[in-house]
Formats: structure tokens, C-alpha cells, sequence
């Protein structure tokens, strides 16, 4: 997939220009110039009267050089049309317009700047010929020009837009042994163990069959967040490891906890980060513990447009209250820059208030289509 096939055709993409790159793409520009200029006057030279040796230098070089100078025009047009096999119609209309701004700036770039080396140099006045043959003539000279550095300007956004693969790969992959290590650490520390532990205790003589499940739970927990090595799974995968989570919570907090789904149909197969409901859950179960009544929490998924939204909502003393829980509260912060290696600006992750007080979290994630 290329860099520009995932840019929303709403959203307007502009070249990011830095002076160093820049400047050595104008002195290319000028050495292609005088290299071009000193062939077409070794071809000058083969005829009887091959003239002053300064116009074929000057045609060269102005040309390379305004070329050089409009080349913003063309990433301009890269970035923002998107494949053929997306859109046949933004494609050609994109490139069709920038092809004609670089063609008209491109001819009167060049005249212009060839009518004042003229002078300066008093080879006479410049001419670049009857209009109605030199405008095209120049106008198909451009397109090639145009074809080809349309293809070299997309060919360096993709090996560009292949390296920041690479490299936010090899960053999610040290971001997913974090999640991995926090998931045992943070949410499964050995406190939480010792209390799963203990209400599993409790029971097992009076409910060998909860015994069996809620030790099953914890078991499937623990080797899940050991044995994961991708970084999302499907949302329905996700649920059914925080259920497991909620079920030794519930077995913990009994009537003071209860959780809530509501996800709408066509979801469970949309991919989330590994551990992001359990780190939602834990958070708003955590901040929370002390209150003597009864603590909801509700998790929703829902759709809109291109995008859809897991949201976990609480209702408990919100974002702005003093919170028990002691640490340096990393799961948050964390969950957002796995989002942000994922998936980049498509995903965010929103912190408010819900309806009641207590705190609401959504994380958008856009949305895929699946077979």
C-alpha cells in the first residue's frame, strides 16, 4: 500500500520543504542544466555555422532550473491523488491540474528568465517562437518531464513511507513487551494476584465449579499477556479476555461491581490493541475501590462512518477527584502511543466525564473492512 493510498480524499496533503535537501536539488538541477546544455552544443558544433556557444547553456540551464524551482507542484500532486485502483477520477483530475500549473510556470519561467540573461549578456532579444507550435511543443517536452518526475518523487515517498514501517515496527514491537510486562507488573501485580488468589480460596469449598472457572480465567489471563506476540487482535478476542479479567474482579468486589456491554453488530471482528479494554477496565475498577456503593461500568463499540469507537464509561468519582490508587499511571498514556504507532492520526484516545461524573474514555480507531 502506498503512502497516499490511506489519506482521506477530503483531507489535503502539502510537501514538507527543508533547506539542505532543497538546495541540493537545485544544484542537480544546475548540473543537469550545463550537462544537457553541453550536448546540445556539441551537437551545434557539428554544423557549419554553429553560432555563439552561450544560447544552448542558457536554454538548458533556465529550463532545469525552473523545473527545479516548481517541483513542489508535483509532490504536491503525489501526495494528495490517490492510486488508480482507488480513484481513477482524483487521479487524472489531480494530475491534470498540476500538470498544466507546471507547464504554464515552467514556459514562463524560462522565458522570462532567458529574455533577461539575453540582455545582460546582449545576445539580442529572445525568442521563443510562433505560439501556436511552441507552446505545444514545449507542453509535450513538460509532460515527459512531469511523467518522470511524478514517478521518482513517488518511488522516494514510498521507500520513505517503507522505512517509517520499519521503524515504528520495531518500536511497537519493544511498546508491545512493555504492554506485556505491564499487563504482569501493573494490571496483574502481585497484588491483584494475591486477592484473585484469596477469593478463589474462599470459594473452593463451597463452589469447586466457580473454583474451576475463575482458575481458568486467571490462567487464561496470565498466558495471554505472555504469550501474545501481535500487537491487536479482534475486538471479540478482546472481549473475551476482559471478561475474564471482570469475572475475578466481580469474584473480588461481588455486588459493588457491575459491567455493562453494548456493541454493535458487525464489530467483534474490528482489531484493537492487545490488552487496551483490560487496561480501561482495570483503571476505572482501581480509581474507584474505595467507594461503598456500587461501581458500573459500561463498555461500548460503536460505528460511525469510517471510523468506530470503544469507549468504557464509569460511574465513579471522575478524572478530577483524588484517586486511591498510588503509581505512576502509565496505562493511559501508554495505550495512546501504541494507538499513535498503529494507526498514526486516524486513532486517538479521548479522556472526559460522563453523564453522571464519572470518567469516560474513547478510543477511535478506523475503521476496516473485513471478508
Amino acid at each position: 500500500m502506498s503512502a497516499w493510498e490511506d489519506v482521506p480524499a477530503t483531507r489535503w496533503r502539502w510537501p514538507r520543504l527543508r533547506l539542505r535537501p532543497a538546495l541540493k536539488v537545485f544544484a542537480f538541477g544546475l548540473a543537469l542544466g550545463v550537462w544537457q546544455g553541453s550536448a546540445v552544443r556539441l551537437m551545434q558544433l557539428m554544423q557549419p555555422h554553429p553560432g555563439h556557444w552561450a544560447p544552448a547553456f542558457i536554454w538548458e540551464v533556465t529550463s532545469a532550473l525552473v523545473v527545479t524551482l516548481i517541483l513542489p507542484i508535483l509532490m504536491t500532486a503525489v501526495l494528495n491523488a490517490p492510486s488508480p485502483r482507488v480513484g481513477w477520477a482524483r487521479f487524472l483530475g489531480i494530475h491534470a491540474a498540476a500538470f498544466l500549473l507546471f507547464t504554464s510556470l515552467h514556459i514562463l519561467g524560462m522565458a522570462g528568465l532567458r529574455h533577461a540573461v539575453y540582455a545582460l549578456l546582449e545576445l539580442g532579444d529572445y525568442d521563443l517562437g510562433p505560439p501556436v507550435y511552441a507552446l505545444p511543443m514545449e507542453a509535450q517536452k513538460d509532460l515527459i518531464s512531469y511523467g518522470l518526475g511524478c514517478a521518482v518523487i513517488s518511488l522516494l515517498y514510498e521507500w520513505r513511507e517503507r522505512q517509517a514501517r520499519a521503524l515504528r515496527s520495531a518500536e511497537l514491537e519493544g511498546e508491545l513487551r512493555a504492554a506485556q510486562l505491564q499487563s504482569l507488573t501493573g494490571q496483574l501485580h502481585p497484588h491483584f494476584l494475591f486477592n484473585a488468589l484469596h477469593t478463589i480460596g474462599s470459594v473452593m469449598y463451597e463452589d469447586l465449579p466457580r473454583t474451576d472457572r475463575l482458575l481458568s480465567d486467571l490462567g487464561q489471563l496470565l498466558r495471554a499477556s505472555l504469550e501474545r506476540t501481535e500487537p491487536t487482535w479482534t475486538l471479540a478476542e478482546e472481549r473475551g479476555h476482559t471478561e475474564r479479567f471482570v469475572a475475578l474482579l466481580a469474584a473480588r468486589f461481588g455486588d459493588r461491581l457491575e459491567v455493562r456491554w453494548d456493541v454493535a453488530p458487525g464489530l467483534e471482528t474490528q482489531r484493537v490493541p492487545c490488552f487496551a479494554l483490560q487496561t480501561l477496565v482495570e483503571n476505572a475498577v482501581k480509581h474507584n475501590q474505595d467507594l461503598r456503593g456500587a461501581l458500573e461500568v459500561r463498555i461500548r463499540a460503536r460505528a460511525e462512518a469510517d471510523r468506530w469507537a470503544l469507549e468504557v464509561e464509569d460511574t465513579g468519582r471522575g478524572f478530577g477527584a483524588p484517586s486511591p490508587a498510588s503509581g505512576p499511571g502509565v496505562g493511559l498514556t501508554q495505550l495512546a502511543r501504541v494507538l499513535t504507532l498503529l494507526h498514526g492520526e486516524r486513532a486517538r484516545l479521548e479522556q472526559g466525564a460522563g453523564p453522571e461524573g464519572g470518567a469516560r474514555v474513547t478510543v477511535w480507531l478506523p475503521r476496516v473492512e473485513t471478508s
